[in-house]
């Protein structure tokens, strides 16, 4: 029997109330009648802010209060950031729909320079992306890194505060939350590689609910899908948790799929770099093949210590 009420696990983050929205606005469309309600709650990712995620368990953190409200029938669906989804879910979950990509790119945010060349010499910039950091570390060894944490409304507030020269952030995310004029500049592939999955909201549900993940198919979007395919299962064949310093970049291309893969150092800014092109019949493997050549490179020396 079809639902005629969904209910959203979110964060209660103003991003992630937006990222849910959108979906429930799409969900109404898709099926005229259908109810959809929000169910706004807090995650351990949420309120552990004094430390680095890749220290308290990594991104998964914010999907895990979620799942449980999903197990204990308190919510039917959760709406995540992509690329804060793991590699490989917990049992009894599926990812029935990713909408539409939005602009991947990174923003560089400052009030007082325009890009990351204008920055002076130690110029202080925040992000706790330990794939950002790496990336900053092989553009300019000379800056000075420092964590930061939390919702995108208290990053920029620290900004505004002097706390730090420029911050890193998706573009996405401000777009989203209409503060595209904080944007300085973007950080764009091929040159900069986003996280894998990033810019994509994914919506997650039990497998055991056809009822619901019938409904839930109707959001998904194919070109999307099979691009984060390739580019997370590249993340999964490196070992990648959503904590590690790993950017993956796919595109479609004359030969299908064109993936960029990249693991670096975020201590020393060395970058291994490695693309391949594949079928569009085979995004995973396409994935395995780009992870196999950083692999090759010794990018397991970089993952393991994170």
């Amino acid at each position: 029997m079809t639902p005629t009420t969904l209910r959203i696990a979110t964060r209660k983050s103003a991003l992630a109330l937006w990222q849910a929205e959108h979906v429930a606005a799409q969900l109404r469309a898709a099926h005229p009648g259908l109810e959809v309600e929000l169910v706004p709650m807090s995650t351990r990712g949420d309120e552990i802010l004094d430390r680095p995620l890749a220290t308290i368990g990594g991104k998964g953190l914010f999907l895990k209060e979620l799942e449980v409200a999903m197990l204990e029938d308190r919510a039917d669906l959760a709406v995540h950031s992509l690329k804060d989804v793991p590699a490989e879910l917990e049992p009894g979950f599926a990812l029935p729909a990713i909408l539409a990509r939005a602009d991947c790119a990174d923003a560089f945010v400052s009030n007082h320079y325009q890009d990351l060349a204008a920055l002076p010499q130690g110029a202080r910039v925040g992000t706790s992306s330990l794939r950002r950091q790496a990336q900053l570390r092989a553009a300019r060894p000379d800056l000075e890194l420092l964590d930061l944490r939390g919702n995108v409304g208290t990053r920029l507030a620290k900004l505004d505060a002097g706390d730090y020269d420029a911050i890193l952030l998706a573009c996405a995310g401000l777009d989203r939350l209409g503060l595209s004029s904080r944007i300085r500049s973007l950080l764009v592939a091929p040159d900069w590689l986003p996280a894998p999955g990033q810019a994509a909201i994914a919506i997650e549900a039990r497998d055991d609910r056809p009822d619901v993940l019938e409904l839930l198919r109707a959001l998904d979007d194919a070109d999307t899908r099979l691009t984060v395919t390739a580019e997370r299962a590249m993340n999964h064949a490196l070992g990648g948790s959503c904590s590690v310093p790993v950017g993956a970049w796919c595109m479609r291309s004359e030969k299908g799929l064109h993936l960029r893969g990249l693991v670096g150092d975020p201590h020393g800014g060395s970058l291994l770099h490695a693309h391949a092109d594949g079928s569009e019949q085979a995004p995973e493997a396409l994935g395995r093949a780009v992870a196999e050549s950083l692999l090759a490179q010794g990018a397991a020396a970089f993952l393991d210590r994170h």
